[in-house]
């Protein structure tokens, strides 16, 4: 069925319309209604009554100038794109336009080409780059599903998800390109291959050299090479963040700082005790517990955060095993506004330092906060709207703040997360015994029972270089977009969870993480 786009309307306002018949009649053999009027009042008077896509404004006329018409245009319609038209190629004239917010800055003498060039620029770019995005679209896809047939490197799966993570961020600004659907499948099932790749590779990761880049080799590859500079390094860990979530941060550094991305894989389980200690020792979870047993509280009666009660003194000893023993150093952990706000105030004080590690929950809150706060769960009911609260954050936290003191220091900044989160949409029963852990996305304890299928199962921890403390003790991980639930009660917990993001699990968005340097423009 062939869909009938309706005509767009461009209002033409110059005192010398009747001049321009020869740039009206191209417009309207290019497919524009177009109506052309001579003065400022005449064009306010119409928009009062009549609706445009476009106005072509002269800057110079006789009574209301263009300057004077804008202002008005803007207060009869905020969001209406205008291209401003002028002889006058004074500067200040042409900033206080832009400062008005046009969309376009044309000088006389004008051609018909032009001025149709400009035109489409604004009222079909979207349109164009709709079309053009659907194309490209299936060539990735297409890409993508080649790379799911063969034997994916772990470098190809990381190629896979940062393709798969901006065609996300695409869609959510083209929604009418009807492949909507086609990229959630493709995303749901790279996760189910990417499942069975981390089941067959992650033992030999952990206990070789030969992998990727893990959560334990963060500190080493790209913070202790700074102390080279003589720079003070901060190291930001923001708690629960996905790439996406990243790269809704990303444009608003781009203008402070030079950005350079690395990628790497989270430590199994994707939860804050494992990956973010591993990060702070250099050391996966079972060397933590038997080398810093005093470090590492098993039996925590807070499995999220009592585990992480000991990162700077983890940070310290990694310091001291690779040789930085005189590192003067500051660990900072912010759980809320009030103490992010204290450290923006103090920031400058800690130049003198050769490191600060910072860490930052509020990602991790949002997410858990979303599974019991009706209100949370409606402002972002999905990973697009779960982004663009990311964004919101961003812009007003006192972290941005923060970042942009810190550039006009001598430092260097590396920000990192300990894992992401993924959208859990289907249930997964599982049975084990009172003792197991209450996680969602993986639980550990003895005689765990469930679906194999969409489940990664260990019976020998110490194979993936997980604490061991008896020899009953196992592992499961949800694999794809499953959460555990008990029988008792299922149906409750069932609908409590879906929907919401949990980690612990294995999935491209739980395991394959940014690491961001930034320096200084």
């Amino acid at each position: 069925m062939v869909v009938l786009r309706k005509k767009k309307r461009i209002l033409w306002v110059d005192d010398e319309i009747d001049l321009l018949r020869a740039h009206l009649i191209l417009l309207e053999d290019k497919g524009y209604l177009v109506k052309g009027v001579s003065s400022g009042q005449e064009c306010l008077d119409l928009l009062k009554s009549e609706n445009f896509d476009l106005v072509l404004l002269d800057e110079t006329m006789p009574g209301k100038s263009g300057l004077e018409t804008l202002h008005e245009i803007k207060e009869i319609d905020a969001n209406l794109p205008i291209i401003m038209i002028t002889k006058n190629e004074a500067e200040g004239l042409m900033d206080q336009a832009i400062g008005m917010k046009i969309d376009d800055y044309l000088l006389k003498p004008v051609n018909p080409l032009q001025i149709y060039s400009a035109s489409k620029r604004i009222l079909e770019s979207h349109r164009i780059q709709e079309g053009t995005a659907s194309k490209e679209y299936l060539q990735i896809f297409h890409s993508i599903d080649n790379l799911l047939g063969s034997n994916a490197s772990y470098a190809d799966w990381i190629k896979i998800h940062k393709d798969l993570t901006y065609w996300d961020i695409e869609f959510d600004r083209f929604s009418n390109t009807g492949l909507n659907q086609t990229h959630m499948e493709m995303r749901d099932r790279s996760n189910v291959v990417f499942g069975r790749f981390i089941e067959e590779n992650y033992v030999e990761w952990v206990n070789s050299e030969k992998k990727p880049l893990l959560s334990v080799d963060i500190f080493d590859r790209f913070v202790l090479p700074h102390f080279d500079s003589n720079r003070t390094v901060y190291f930001i860990v923001i708690d629960c963040m996905r790439y996406d979530q990243w790269l809704m941060m990303e444009d608003l550094l781009a203008d402070f700082y030079n950005i350079r991305k690395d990628f790497f894989y989270a430590t199994l389980p994707t939860a804050t005790p494992y990956s973010r200690n591993s990060i702070f020792s250099g050391l996966h979870p079972a060397d933590i517990s038997t080398k810093y047993p005093e470090y590492w509280l098993e039996k925590a009666k807070n499995e999220e955060t009592g585990k992480n009660l000991f990162e700077n003194e983890l940070m310290k000893e990694q310091l001291k095993r690779k040789g930085f023993r005189k590192i003067n150093s500051k660990y900072i952990k912010i759980l809320d506004n009030d103490k992010a706000d204290n450290i923006q105030g103090q920031i400058g004080t800690y130049k003198s330092l050769d490191l600060v590690a910072i860490v930052i929950n509020f990602i991790d809150i949002l997410s858990h906060g979303r599974s019991y706060n009706k209100i949370l769960s409606e402002m972002s009911p999905n990973e697009s709207a779960f982004r663009s609260i990311t964004r919101s954050w961003f812009i007003h936290s006192a972290l941005f703040k923060i970042l942009q003191k810190i550039v006009r220091q001598n430092a260097v900044v590396v920000i990192t997360t300990d894992h992401g989160s993924m959208l859990s949409k289907k249930a997964l029963l599982v049975r084990a015994n009172k003792r197991t852990s209450t996680n969602l996305r993986y639980k550990f304890g003895e005689n765990i029972s469930t679906d194999k299928k969409h489940s990664y199962h260990v019976s020998n921890p110490l194979d993936l270089r997980l604490p061991a403390e008896s020899p009953s003790k196992n592992y499961v991980f949800a694999k794809e977009n499953y959460y555990f639930v008990y029988p008792t009660e299922f149906h409750k917990y069932e609908k409590q969870f879906r929907g919401s993001f949990q980690h612990g699990g294995i999935s491209l968005e739980e395991m394959i993480v940014p690491c961001i340097t930034l320096e200084s423009k």
